[in-house]
């Protein structure tokens, strides 16, 4: 199926407008540019045209691989989400003027996605919406077409998976205040090049909304020293 066809397939309507741009978008390289503070996290430093990243644990997290690729010129698609928020992902550094949007494809999820890789650089997905034939397929897809594949949830055959350990909120000082950044651990494991676990120290969101590294505990360093 191709990516001009998406406009008649059910659900697709947010995605057709953008479709036929991201065909012109797609960039030269084989490794698609995340932020600094995500690099350490995968082992090409960046999204692997071909490849099939898992997310576990956390939205922001999925948003935020987005940011630096969509920022540059390439194209995302979100697959399935309907409680995926433009706000929320614009302050993690998405550019949503380079994401289209399919929250509800029903009975049409495997068509959809195919139908995405084939033409957007990145395309992400909530992974309840594959059986495990079918997702096997997309991820051959994304290989033979060169776009990302990110699942929001763990995902057959996936060559990197990234879980996202649940952190602690800060802001709240004398039971009062407002919610100012999420300190959380990331860790990163996989097949091939990924083999060797990986991990990030993260503030998700930071105190200015996007991602940022989390300081070493002042505390923790006390008592090493100590």
């Amino acid at each position: 199926m191709s990516v001009a066809t998406l406009a008649a397939l059910p659900g697709v309507s947010t995605a057709s407008g953008v479709a036929a741009a991201a065909e012109h978008a797609q960039l030269t390289g084989r490794v698609l540019p995340v932020l600094p503070e995500l690099r350490r996290l995968l082992p090409s430093a960046g999204l692997r045209r071909g490849s099939t990243i898992a997310v576990r644990g956390s939205t922001s997290l999925l948003l935020a691989l987005l940011a630096e690729a969509t920022a540059t010129g390439s194209w995302a698609a979100a697959v399935g989400m309907p409680d995926l928020g433009l706000v929320a992902a614009a302050e993690l550094g998405v550019e949503v003027s380079r994401l289209a949007l399919v929250p509800r494809p029903g009975a049409e999820f495997a068509a959809v996605t195919g139908a995405l890789l084939d033409g957007v650089d990145v395309v992400a997905v909530a992974a309840r919406g594959a059986a495990p034939q079918e997702a096997r397929r997309l991820s051959a897809r994304a290989r033979h077409r060169g776009a990302v594949l990110l699942s929001l949830g763990p995902w057959p055959g996936a060559e990197v998976e990234l879980n996202c350990v649940a952190g602690r909120w800060a802001g709240l000082e004398g039971g009062h205040g407002y919610l100012r950044e999420r300190r959380v651990r990331v860790q990163g494991a996989g097949r091939g090049a990924a083999t060797r676990p990986r991990w990030a120290d993260l503030l998700l969101p930071g105190s200015a909304g996007a991602p940022a590294a989390a300081p070493e505990p002042v505390l923790e360093l006390a008592r090493e020293v100590g």
